[in-house]
Protein backbone atom coordinates (compact mmCIF):
# COMPACT_ATOMS: atom_id res chain seq x y z
CA UNK A 1 0.00 0.00 0.00
CA UNK A 2 1.11 3.53 -0.74
CA UNK A 3 0.44 7.05 -0.62
CA UNK A 4 -2.70 7.88 1.22
CA UNK A 5 -5.64 9.60 -0.68
CA UNK A 6 -5.37 13.25 -1.02
CA UNK A 7 -7.61 16.51 0.89
CA UNK A 8 -10.86 15.49 -1.03
CA UNK A 9 -11.75 19.27 -0.32
CA UNK A 10 -9.12 20.57 -2.48
CA UNK A 11 -8.83 20.76 -6.65
CA UNK A 12 -5.90 21.35 -8.58
CA UNK A 13 -4.55 24.53 -8.34
CA UNK A 14 -5.48 25.64 -5.24
CA UNK A 15 -2.72 26.50 -2.61
CA UNK A 16 -0.88 27.53 -5.57
CA UNK A 17 1.51 31.16 -5.38
CA UNK A 18 -0.75 33.99 -6.13
CA UNK A 19 -0.48 35.33 -9.95
CA UNK A 20 0.95 38.71 -10.52
CA UNK A 21 -1.46 41.32 -12.39
CA UNK A 22 0.15 40.48 -15.70
CA UNK A 23 -0.83 37.19 -15.59
CA UNK A 24 -4.46 37.88 -14.46
CA UNK A 25 -5.19 40.86 -16.19
CA UNK A 26 -6.65 42.76 -12.99
CA UNK A 27 -5.57 46.40 -12.50
CA UNK A 28 -4.50 47.20 -9.35
CA UNK A 29 -7.04 47.76 -6.84
CA UNK A 30 -9.40 45.41 -8.65
CA UNK A 31 -10.60 42.59 -6.99
CA UNK A 32 -9.00 39.19 -8.48
CA UNK A 33 -10.50 36.91 -10.67
CA UNK A 34 -11.64 33.57 -9.47
CA UNK A 35 -9.51 30.98 -10.41
CA UNK A 36 -11.55 28.91 -12.92
CA UNK A 37 -13.21 25.91 -12.04
CA UNK A 38 -11.06 22.31 -12.49
CA UNK A 39 -13.13 20.58 -15.38
CA UNK A 40 -14.31 17.62 -14.49
CA UNK A 41 -13.33 14.12 -15.07
CA UNK A 42 -13.54 10.87 -16.44
CA UNK A 43 -12.93 7.91 -14.96
CA UNK A 44 -12.12 5.27 -17.51
CA UNK A 45 -12.52 1.19 -17.50
CA UNK A 46 -9.47 -0.27 -18.63
CA UNK A 47 -7.61 -3.81 -18.20
CA UNK A 48 -4.71 -4.62 -16.11
CA UNK A 49 -3.63 -7.48 -17.21
CA UNK A 50 -5.35 -10.60 -17.91
CA UNK A 51 -6.80 -10.85 -14.94
CA UNK A 52 -7.69 -7.44 -13.60
CA UNK A 53 -9.72 -4.69 -14.55
CA UNK A 54 -9.95 -0.61 -13.12
CA UNK A 55 -13.13 0.67 -12.95
CA UNK A 56 -14.68 3.69 -11.02
CA UNK A 57 -16.32 3.32 -8.40
CA UNK A 58 -19.89 1.75 -7.79
CA UNK A 59 -22.42 1.46 -4.97
CA UNK A 60 -22.13 -2.30 -5.58
CA UNK A 61 -18.55 -2.05 -3.98
CA UNK A 62 -20.02 -1.74 -0.27
CA UNK A 63 -18.82 -4.86 0.36
CA UNK A 64 -15.38 -3.88 -0.55
CA UNK A 65 -15.38 -0.98 2.03
CA UNK A 66 -16.20 -3.40 4.49
CA UNK A 67 -13.58 -5.39 3.94
CA UNK A 68 -11.27 -2.74 3.87
CA UNK A 69 -12.50 -1.18 7.12
CA UNK A 70 -11.43 -4.37 8.85
CA UNK A 71 -7.88 -4.20 8.07
CA UNK A 72 -5.67 -2.94 10.74
CA UNK A 73 -3.58 -0.30 8.23
CA UNK A 74 -5.66 0.94 5.38
CA UNK A 75 -8.60 3.32 7.43
CA UNK A 76 -5.46 5.28 9.11
CA UNK A 77 -4.41 6.30 5.34
CA UNK A 78 -7.21 6.72 3.68
CA UNK A 79 -11.05 7.77 4.25
CA UNK A 80 -11.90 4.46 4.97
CA UNK A 81 -14.68 4.76 7.76
CA UNK A 82 -13.68 2.45 10.73
CA UNK A 83 -15.84 1.31 12.51
CA UNK A 84 -17.90 0.24 9.23
CA UNK A 85 -21.80 1.52 8.53
CA UNK A 86 -23.63 1.77 5.24
CA UNK A 87 -23.73 5.78 5.59
CA UNK A 88 -20.24 6.08 5.68
CA UNK A 89 -19.29 3.22 3.02
CA UNK A 90 -22.19 5.29 0.78
CA UNK A 91 -20.47 8.26 1.59
CA UNK A 92 -17.01 7.20 1.06
CA UNK A 93 -17.99 5.65 -2.63
CA UNK A 94 -19.73 9.43 -3.08
CA UNK A 95 -16.44 11.13 -2.68
CA UNK A 96 -14.83 9.33 -5.23
CA UNK A 97 -16.97 10.41 -7.45
CA UNK A 98 -16.75 14.06 -6.30
CA UNK A 99 -13.22 13.56 -6.91
CA UNK A 100 -13.43 12.97 -10.44
CA UNK A 101 -15.78 15.44 -10.56
CA UNK A 102 -14.26 18.40 -9.66
CA UNK A 103 -10.84 17.42 -11.05
CA UNK A 104 -8.72 16.26 -8.54
CA UNK A 105 -7.60 12.93 -9.75
CA UNK A 106 -9.10 9.60 -10.37
CA UNK A 107 -10.29 7.08 -8.51
CA UNK A 108 -10.56 2.98 -9.15
CA UNK A 109 -11.41 0.13 -8.02
CA UNK A 110 -9.16 -2.82 -8.86
CA UNK A 111 -12.17 -6.02 -9.88
CA UNK A 112 -10.60 -9.34 -10.41
CA UNK A 113 -11.85 -10.38 -13.89
CA UNK A 114 -12.75 -13.69 -13.42
CA UNK A 115 -15.86 -12.87 -11.06
CA UNK A 116 -15.67 -9.61 -10.87
CA UNK A 117 -15.33 -9.38 -7.20
CA UNK A 118 -13.57 -5.60 -6.35
CA UNK A 119 -10.34 -6.43 -4.05
CA UNK A 120 -8.50 -3.02 -4.05
CA UNK A 121 -8.31 0.59 -4.83
CA UNK A 122 -6.06 2.78 -6.87
CA UNK A 123 -5.63 6.28 -7.56
CA UNK A 124 -3.92 8.89 -9.51
CA UNK A 125 -4.03 12.51 -7.49
CA UNK A 126 -3.91 15.80 -9.74
CA UNK A 127 -3.33 18.50 -7.01
CA UNK A 128 -0.18 19.22 -7.70
CA UNK A 129 -0.53 18.83 -11.78
CA UNK A 130 0.20 22.52 -12.51
CA UNK A 131 3.43 21.85 -10.96
CA UNK A 132 3.97 19.17 -13.10
CA UNK A 133 3.64 16.01 -11.04
CA UNK A 134 1.01 13.77 -9.97
CA UNK A 135 0.79 11.30 -6.96
CA UNK A 136 -0.66 7.54 -6.77
CA UNK A 137 -1.76 5.41 -4.26
CA UNK A 138 -3.46 2.17 -3.96
CA UNK A 139 -4.51 -0.44 -1.16
CA UNK A 140 -6.13 -4.20 -1.43
CA UNK A 141 -7.72 -6.72 1.15
CA UNK A 142 -6.20 -8.98 2.83
CA UNK A 143 -7.24 -11.96 0.61
CA UNK A 144 -5.96 -10.13 -2.40
CA UNK A 145 -2.46 -9.37 -1.58
CA UNK A 146 0.62 -11.52 -3.01
CA UNK A 147 -0.91 -12.63 -6.16
CA UNK A 148 0.40 -9.63 -8.42
CA UNK A 149 -2.34 -7.33 -8.15
CA UNK A 150 -0.78 -3.74 -7.28
CA UNK A 151 1.47 -4.65 -9.87
CA UNK A 152 -0.62 -4.85 -12.61
CA UNK A 153 -2.66 -2.21 -11.35
CA UNK A 154 0.31 0.27 -10.67
CA UNK A 155 1.79 -0.65 -13.65
CA UNK A 156 -1.47 0.08 -15.89
CA UNK A 157 -2.07 3.14 -14.75
CA UNK A 158 1.97 4.38 -14.65
CA UNK A 159 1.69 3.53 -17.92
CA UNK A 160 -1.30 5.08 -18.97
CA UNK A 161 -0.71 8.70 -17.04
CA UNK A 162 2.63 8.67 -18.43
CA UNK A 163 1.76 8.08 -21.81
CA UNK A 164 -2.11 9.21 -22.32
CA UNK A 165 -2.34 12.15 -19.68
CA UNK A 166 1.74 12.98 -20.41
CA UNK A 167 1.85 13.94 -16.32
CA UNK A 168 5.79 14.91 -16.07
CA UNK A 169 6.59 12.77 -13.04
CA UNK A 170 4.59 10.93 -10.74
CA UNK A 171 5.41 10.10 -7.04
CA UNK A 172 4.49 7.69 -4.45
CA UNK A 173 5.01 8.05 -0.89
CA UNK A 174 5.84 4.67 0.85
CA UNK A 175 6.95 4.08 4.88
CA UNK A 176 10.51 2.04 5.14
CA UNK A 177 8.86 -0.72 6.85
CA UNK A 178 6.82 -2.16 3.59
CA UNK A 179 9.49 -3.08 1.55
CA UNK A 180 6.66 -5.40 -0.94
CA UNK A 181 5.43 -1.72 -1.95
CA UNK A 182 9.20 -0.70 -2.26
CA UNK A 183 10.06 -3.86 -4.52
CA UNK A 184 6.98 -2.99 -6.78
CA UNK A 185 7.46 0.21 -7.37
CA UNK A 186 11.17 -0.21 -8.05
CA UNK A 187 9.90 -3.17 -10.72
CA UNK A 188 8.22 -0.82 -12.70
CA UNK A 189 10.42 2.18 -12.78
CA UNK A 190 10.26 4.25 -9.89
CA UNK A 191 13.38 5.34 -7.88
CA UNK A 192 13.45 6.27 -4.16
CA UNK A 193 14.57 9.32 -3.68
CA UNK A 194 14.82 10.30 -0.55
CA UNK A 195 13.46 9.98 3.14
CA UNK A 196 10.67 12.28 4.22
CA UNK A 197 11.06 12.10 8.08
CA UNK A 198 8.05 13.02 10.21
CA UNK A 199 5.73 13.28 6.37
CA UNK A 200 2.24 11.78 7.70
CA UNK A 201 0.21 11.72 10.18
CA UNK A 202 -0.62 8.01 10.49
CA UNK A 203 -2.87 7.24 12.93
CA UNK A 204 -1.87 8.95 15.96
CA UNK A 205 1.71 9.48 15.07
CA UNK A 206 3.70 11.43 12.88
CA UNK A 207 5.32 8.92 10.56
CA UNK A 208 8.56 9.03 7.94
CA UNK A 209 7.78 8.09 4.11
CA UNK A 210 10.19 7.17 1.71
CA UNK A 211 9.37 9.48 -1.88
CA UNK A 212 9.63 7.20 -5.03
CA UNK A 213 9.30 9.01 -8.25
CA UNK A 214 9.33 7.97 -11.97
CA UNK A 215 10.02 10.99 -14.66
CA UNK A 216 8.31 10.48 -18.21
CA UNK A 217 11.60 10.94 -19.84
CA UNK A 218 13.05 7.81 -17.68
CA UNK A 219 12.60 4.94 -19.96
CA UNK A 220 9.83 2.26 -20.59
CA UNK A 221 7.34 1.00 -18.53
CA UNK A 222 6.18 -2.01 -19.53
CA UNK A 223 8.46 -2.38 -22.32
CA UNK A 224 7.17 0.51 -24.11
CA UNK A 225 8.03 4.09 -24.18
CA UNK A 226 6.21 6.53 -21.81
CA UNK A 227 6.85 10.09 -23.55
CA UNK A 228 3.74 11.37 -24.66
CA UNK A 229 3.47 12.91 -28.25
Amino acid sequence: MAAPEPDPGRAPGTGSTPRTTAETGNTPGSAPDPDPAPEPLTVPSMSAGPDFVLRPWEMSDLPLVREASLDPYIPLITTIPAPYSEAAAEAFVRRQWERAATGAGYPFAIVRSRDRRPVGAIGLWLRELPEGRASLGYWLTDLARGQGVARAALRTVTGWALRDLGVPRLQLYIEPWNTASARIAEDIGFRREGLLRGWQQVGDERRDMAVYALLNNDGPVDGRAVAAH
